[in-house]
Protein backbone atom coordinates (compact mmCIF):
# COMPACT_ATOMS: atom_id res chain seq x y z
CA UNK A 1 0.00 0.00 0.00
CA UNK A 2 1.37 3.55 -0.94
CA UNK A 3 1.56 5.59 2.30
CA UNK A 4 1.47 9.47 1.51
CA UNK A 5 4.66 10.71 3.16
CA UNK A 6 4.34 14.05 5.12
CA UNK A 7 7.77 15.30 3.68
CA UNK A 8 6.40 14.48 0.19
CA UNK A 9 3.31 16.64 1.20
CA UNK A 10 4.81 19.45 2.79
CA UNK A 11 7.47 20.59 -0.24
CA UNK A 12 4.83 19.64 -3.03
CA UNK A 13 3.31 23.47 -2.64
CA UNK A 14 0.87 22.91 -0.44
CA UNK A 15 -1.24 25.39 0.77
CA UNK A 16 -3.82 24.17 2.98
CA UNK A 17 -3.88 21.69 5.94
CA UNK A 18 -5.40 18.18 4.64
CA UNK A 19 -8.56 17.41 6.85
CA UNK A 20 -6.72 14.40 8.29
CA UNK A 21 -3.84 16.34 9.95
CA UNK A 22 -6.14 19.02 11.55
CA UNK A 23 -6.24 18.48 14.93
CA UNK A 24 -9.45 18.91 17.31
CA UNK A 25 -10.17 22.37 18.67
CA UNK A 26 -9.51 21.24 22.68
CA UNK A 27 -5.48 19.96 20.81
CA UNK A 28 -4.73 22.77 18.81
CA UNK A 29 -1.69 24.91 19.50
CA UNK A 30 -3.47 27.99 19.39
CA UNK A 31 -5.97 26.97 22.06
CA UNK A 32 -3.25 25.36 24.24
CA UNK A 33 -0.33 28.00 24.19
CA UNK A 34 2.83 27.05 26.59
CA UNK A 35 2.74 29.00 30.11
CA UNK A 36 5.25 32.12 29.82
CA UNK A 37 8.57 32.16 32.30
CA UNK A 38 8.70 28.56 33.24
CA UNK A 39 12.16 26.82 32.60
CA UNK A 40 12.68 22.68 32.95
CA UNK A 41 15.23 21.59 35.09
CA UNK A 42 19.18 21.69 33.22
CA UNK A 43 21.09 19.35 35.19
CA UNK A 44 25.40 20.04 34.81
CA UNK A 45 27.10 16.39 35.37
CA UNK A 46 30.30 17.95 36.29
CA UNK A 47 28.66 18.97 39.54
CA UNK A 48 29.88 16.83 42.62
CA UNK A 49 27.82 13.32 42.32
CA UNK A 50 25.64 13.57 44.99
CA UNK A 51 24.87 17.14 44.04
CA UNK A 52 23.90 15.55 40.62
CA UNK A 53 21.77 12.42 42.44
CA UNK A 54 20.35 14.81 44.31
CA UNK A 55 18.79 17.28 41.20
CA UNK A 56 18.39 14.42 38.89
CA UNK A 57 16.02 12.97 41.72
CA UNK A 58 13.86 15.98 42.35
CA UNK A 59 13.43 16.69 38.38
CA UNK A 60 12.52 12.73 38.04
CA UNK A 61 10.24 13.60 40.64
CA UNK A 62 8.46 17.46 39.43
CA UNK A 63 9.05 16.94 36.07
CA UNK A 64 9.88 13.49 34.64
CA UNK A 65 11.43 15.46 32.19
CA UNK A 66 15.67 17.62 32.78
CA UNK A 67 18.53 18.64 30.13
CA UNK A 68 22.01 17.28 31.02
CA UNK A 69 25.04 19.34 29.88
CA UNK A 70 28.75 18.33 30.68
CA UNK A 71 27.68 14.88 29.73
CA UNK A 72 31.32 14.29 27.68
CA UNK A 73 29.50 13.52 24.19
CA UNK A 74 31.57 15.22 21.81
CA UNK A 75 29.48 18.22 20.14
CA UNK A 76 31.04 17.41 16.61
CA UNK A 77 29.53 13.68 16.99
CA UNK A 78 26.32 14.95 17.58
CA UNK A 79 26.81 17.33 14.61
CA UNK A 80 27.64 14.12 12.56
CA UNK A 81 24.82 11.77 13.71
CA UNK A 82 22.42 14.97 12.74
CA UNK A 83 24.05 15.53 8.89
CA UNK A 84 23.94 11.71 8.36
CA UNK A 85 19.83 12.03 9.48
CA UNK A 86 19.55 15.11 7.05
CA UNK A 87 21.35 13.47 4.64
CA UNK A 88 18.87 10.45 4.60
CA UNK A 89 15.73 12.54 4.53
CA UNK A 90 17.46 14.75 1.87
CA UNK A 91 17.41 11.88 -0.60
CA UNK A 92 15.05 11.20 -3.28
CA UNK A 93 11.56 9.49 -2.57
CA UNK A 94 12.21 6.23 -4.13
CA UNK A 95 15.31 5.94 -2.10
CA UNK A 96 13.50 6.40 1.00
CA UNK A 97 10.69 3.69 0.27
CA UNK A 98 12.97 1.04 -0.28
CA UNK A 99 13.08 1.18 3.68
CA UNK A 100 9.35 1.48 4.22
CA UNK A 101 8.10 0.16 7.24
CA UNK A 102 4.71 -2.17 7.42
CA UNK A 103 3.51 -2.11 11.14
CA UNK A 104 0.38 -4.15 9.75
CA UNK A 105 3.27 -6.98 9.18
CA UNK A 106 4.94 -6.45 12.72
CA UNK A 107 7.96 -4.73 10.65
CA UNK A 108 8.30 -1.75 12.77
CA UNK A 109 12.20 -1.04 11.95
CA UNK A 110 12.76 1.42 8.68
CA UNK A 111 11.01 4.39 6.98
CA UNK A 112 7.21 5.38 8.48
CA UNK A 113 5.16 8.43 8.56
CA UNK A 114 3.20 6.87 12.42
CA UNK A 115 3.77 4.50 14.59
CA UNK A 116 0.23 3.17 14.05
CA UNK A 117 -2.48 2.92 11.57
CA UNK A 118 -5.98 3.72 12.88
CA UNK A 119 -8.14 5.38 10.24
CA UNK A 120 -10.40 7.14 13.05
CA UNK A 121 -6.91 9.03 15.00
CA UNK A 122 -5.99 12.19 13.24
CA UNK A 123 -2.22 11.86 11.43
CA UNK A 124 0.74 13.74 13.01
CA UNK A 125 2.84 16.07 10.78
CA UNK A 126 5.97 13.52 11.33
CA UNK A 127 7.90 11.26 9.15
CA UNK A 128 10.62 9.28 10.81
CA UNK A 129 13.59 6.70 10.63
CA UNK A 130 13.63 4.01 13.47
CA UNK A 131 15.46 1.10 14.31
CA UNK A 132 17.24 -0.83 17.20
CA UNK A 133 21.30 0.33 17.56
CA UNK A 134 21.95 -2.14 20.65
CA UNK A 135 22.79 -4.39 21.80
CA UNK A 136 24.82 -5.70 18.61
CA UNK A 137 23.68 -8.69 18.70
CA UNK A 138 19.91 -8.09 18.08
CA UNK A 139 20.99 -5.22 15.76
CA UNK A 140 19.46 -5.72 11.88
CA UNK A 141 21.95 -3.59 9.79
CA UNK A 142 19.93 -4.44 6.76
CA UNK A 143 17.08 -1.87 8.02
CA UNK A 144 19.55 0.97 8.37
CA UNK A 145 19.88 3.34 5.63
CA UNK A 146 22.90 2.34 3.36
CA UNK A 147 23.29 6.05 1.89
CA UNK A 148 24.30 8.30 3.43
CA UNK A 149 27.53 5.72 3.72
CA UNK A 150 28.83 6.88 6.82
CA UNK A 151 25.40 6.54 8.51
CA UNK A 152 26.53 2.90 10.12
CA UNK A 153 29.60 4.09 11.20
CA UNK A 154 28.37 7.33 12.79
CA UNK A 155 25.54 5.65 14.81
CA UNK A 156 27.22 3.11 16.05
CA UNK A 157 29.78 4.96 17.14
CA UNK A 158 26.76 7.07 18.44
CA UNK A 159 25.27 3.69 20.34
CA UNK A 160 28.38 3.18 22.29
CA UNK A 161 28.47 7.06 23.43
CA UNK A 162 24.66 6.07 24.35
CA UNK A 163 25.09 2.93 26.46
CA UNK A 164 28.03 4.86 28.44
CA UNK A 165 25.83 7.74 29.24
CA UNK A 166 22.44 5.72 30.17
CA UNK A 167 23.97 3.88 31.95
CA UNK A 168 25.30 6.68 34.00
CA UNK A 169 21.54 8.04 33.94
CA UNK A 170 20.60 4.76 35.13
CA UNK A 171 22.90 4.55 38.26
CA UNK A 172 21.68 8.33 39.56
CA UNK A 173 18.22 7.53 38.82
CA UNK A 174 18.74 4.60 41.20
CA UNK A 175 20.74 6.36 44.06
CA UNK A 176 17.75 9.05 43.95
CA UNK A 177 15.61 5.99 44.83
CA UNK A 178 18.22 5.42 47.68
CA UNK A 179 19.15 2.01 45.85
CA UNK A 180 22.22 0.53 44.90
CA UNK A 181 23.98 2.67 41.86
CA UNK A 182 22.77 -0.80 39.46
CA UNK A 183 19.47 -1.78 40.90
CA UNK A 184 17.34 0.02 37.87
CA UNK A 185 20.11 -1.61 35.11
CA UNK A 186 19.89 -5.27 36.26
CA UNK A 187 15.72 -4.91 36.85
CA UNK A 188 15.32 -3.83 33.56
CA UNK A 189 17.17 -6.37 32.15
CA UNK A 190 20.96 -5.53 32.37
CA UNK A 191 23.35 -6.07 29.24
CA UNK A 192 20.25 -7.30 27.22
CA UNK A 193 18.74 -3.70 27.73
CA UNK A 194 17.73 -2.55 23.92
CA UNK A 195 18.73 1.23 22.60
CA UNK A 196 16.10 2.31 20.20
CA UNK A 197 16.88 4.96 17.44
CA UNK A 198 13.94 6.83 15.86
CA UNK A 199 14.77 10.07 13.97
CA UNK A 200 12.00 12.02 14.02
CA UNK A 201 11.49 14.62 10.70
CA UNK A 202 9.03 17.22 11.15
CA UNK A 203 8.74 19.48 7.45
CA UNK A 204 7.45 22.99 7.28
CA UNK A 205 3.47 23.35 8.08
CA UNK A 206 1.05 25.95 5.96
CA UNK A 207 -0.90 25.90 9.25
CA UNK A 208 1.05 24.90 12.34
CA UNK A 209 -1.72 25.94 14.44
CA UNK A 210 -3.89 23.25 13.90
CA UNK A 211 -1.82 20.85 13.49
CA UNK A 212 0.87 18.54 16.38
CA UNK A 213 4.34 16.64 14.77
CA UNK A 214 3.68 14.18 17.81
CA UNK A 215 0.61 14.07 19.65
CA UNK A 216 0.59 14.44 23.84
CA UNK A 217 2.07 10.91 24.96
CA UNK A 218 4.50 9.54 27.86
CA UNK A 219 6.67 7.40 26.42
CA UNK A 220 6.78 3.66 26.83
CA UNK A 221 10.29 3.53 27.24
CA UNK A 222 12.23 3.46 30.67
CA UNK A 223 13.88 6.59 29.68
CA UNK A 224 14.26 8.61 26.56
CA UNK A 225 17.55 10.33 25.18
CA UNK A 226 17.21 13.03 22.63
CA UNK A 227 19.00 15.61 20.97
CA UNK A 228 17.07 18.01 18.87
CA UNK A 229 17.95 20.48 15.98
CA UNK A 230 17.65 24.14 16.96
CA UNK A 231 14.08 24.66 15.47
CA UNK A 232 12.08 24.60 18.80
CA UNK A 233 8.81 22.44 19.13
CA UNK A 234 8.62 20.35 21.89
CA UNK A 235 6.58 21.10 25.28
CA UNK A 236 6.08 19.27 28.30
CA UNK A 237 3.20 18.90 30.46
CA UNK A 238 3.66 20.64 33.98
CA UNK A 239 0.97 21.15 36.33
CA UNK A 240 -1.48 20.32 33.45
CA UNK A 241 0.33 23.22 31.64
CA UNK A 242 2.28 22.93 28.60
CA UNK A 243 5.92 24.44 29.22
CA UNK A 244 8.19 24.50 25.71
CA UNK A 245 11.72 23.51 25.90
CA UNK A 246 14.06 26.23 24.97
CA UNK A 247 17.19 25.17 22.75
CA UNK A 248 20.52 24.34 24.41
CA UNK A 249 23.14 23.27 22.11
CA UNK A 250 24.93 20.46 22.86
CA UNK A 251 22.24 19.30 25.77
CA UNK A 252 20.60 16.03 26.45
CA UNK A 253 16.69 15.96 26.25
CA UNK A 254 15.88 13.36 29.34
CA UNK A 255 12.98 12.02 29.23
CA UNK A 256 11.41 9.43 32.04
CA UNK A 257 9.05 6.79 30.32
CA UNK A 258 6.61 4.73 31.76
CA UNK A 259 8.95 1.59 32.99
CA UNK A 260 10.60 3.43 35.47
CA UNK A 261 7.39 5.31 36.53
CA UNK A 262 5.97 1.84 37.28
CA UNK A 263 9.64 0.87 38.62
CA UNK A 264 9.73 3.67 41.47
CA UNK A 265 6.29 2.86 42.18
CA UNK A 266 5.37 6.57 40.58
CA UNK A 267 7.62 8.24 42.60
CA UNK A 268 9.49 9.24 39.52
CA UNK A 269 6.90 10.31 36.69
CA UNK A 270 6.70 9.20 33.27
CA UNK A 271 6.26 13.08 31.45
CA UNK A 272 3.35 13.89 29.22
CA UNK A 273 4.98 15.77 26.24
CA UNK A 274 3.59 16.54 23.04
CA UNK A 275 5.95 17.91 19.48
CA UNK A 276 4.82 21.43 17.37
CA UNK A 277 5.99 22.08 14.28
CA UNK A 278 6.61 25.42 12.18
CA UNK A 279 5.76 26.80 9.28
CA UNK A 280 8.73 27.96 7.77
CA UNK A 281 11.47 25.49 9.14
CA UNK A 282 11.99 22.07 9.53
CA UNK A 283 12.36 20.43 12.58
CA UNK A 284 14.43 17.27 13.97
CA UNK A 285 14.91 15.34 16.85
CA UNK A 286 16.99 11.91 17.41
CA UNK A 287 15.56 9.92 20.02
CA UNK A 288 17.36 7.10 21.79
CA UNK A 289 14.78 4.65 23.53
CA UNK A 290 15.94 3.01 26.43
CA UNK A 291 13.86 -0.46 26.77
CA UNK A 292 13.90 -3.55 28.53
CA UNK A 293 13.64 -6.71 26.18
CA UNK A 294 10.77 -8.06 25.39
CA UNK A 295 10.65 -10.84 27.63
CA UNK A 296 11.71 -8.93 30.80
CA UNK A 297 9.53 -8.32 33.32
CA UNK A 298 8.54 -5.28 34.86
CA UNK A 299 7.24 -3.98 38.16
CA UNK A 300 7.51 -1.54 41.22
CA UNK A 301 11.11 -2.61 42.87
CA UNK A 302 10.35 -4.79 45.76
CA UNK A 303 12.67 -2.44 47.86
CA UNK A 304 10.09 0.57 47.12
CA UNK A 305 6.93 -1.14 48.17
CA UNK A 306 5.66 -1.96 51.89
CA UNK A 307 2.36 -2.06 53.58
CA UNK A 308 2.68 1.79 54.17
CA UNK A 309 3.49 2.60 50.38
CA UNK A 310 1.49 -0.74 48.12
CA UNK A 311 2.43 -1.30 44.54
CA UNK A 312 0.81 1.18 42.39
CA UNK A 313 0.90 -0.90 39.15
CA UNK A 314 0.89 -4.53 38.06
CA UNK A 315 3.66 -6.35 37.16
CA UNK A 316 3.57 -7.59 33.04
CA UNK A 317 6.33 -8.68 31.14
CA UNK A 318 7.43 -5.66 28.61
CA UNK A 319 5.74 -7.44 25.57
CA UNK A 320 2.42 -7.40 27.18
CA UNK A 321 2.86 -3.60 28.11
CA UNK A 322 3.79 -3.19 25.03
CA UNK A 323 0.91 -4.00 23.40
CA UNK A 324 -1.45 -2.95 25.54
CA UNK A 325 -0.12 0.34 24.96
CA UNK A 326 -0.13 0.15 20.72
CA UNK A 327 -3.61 -0.92 21.04
CA UNK A 328 -4.69 1.25 23.50
CA UNK A 329 -5.88 -1.15 26.24
CA UNK A 330 -5.83 -0.11 29.81
CA UNK A 331 -2.69 -1.16 31.72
Amino acid sequence: MEVERVQALAFGGLKELPEQFIRPAHERPENSKAVEGVSVPVISLSQPHDVVVKEVAMACQEWGFFLVTDHGLSPSLIQRLQEVGQEFFGLPQEEKEAYANDAATGKFQGYGTKMTKNKDEKIEWIDYFFHLMAPPPKVNYAVWPQNPPAYREVTEEYAKEMLRITDNLLQLLSEGLGLEGKVLKSSLGGEAIELEMKINMYPPCPQPELALGVEPHTDMSALTVLVPNHVPGLQVSKDANWVAVDYLPNALFVHVGDQIEVMSNGKYKSVLHRSLVNKERTRMSWAVFVVPPQEATIGPLPELVDDQNPPKYSTKTYAEYRYRKFNKLPQ
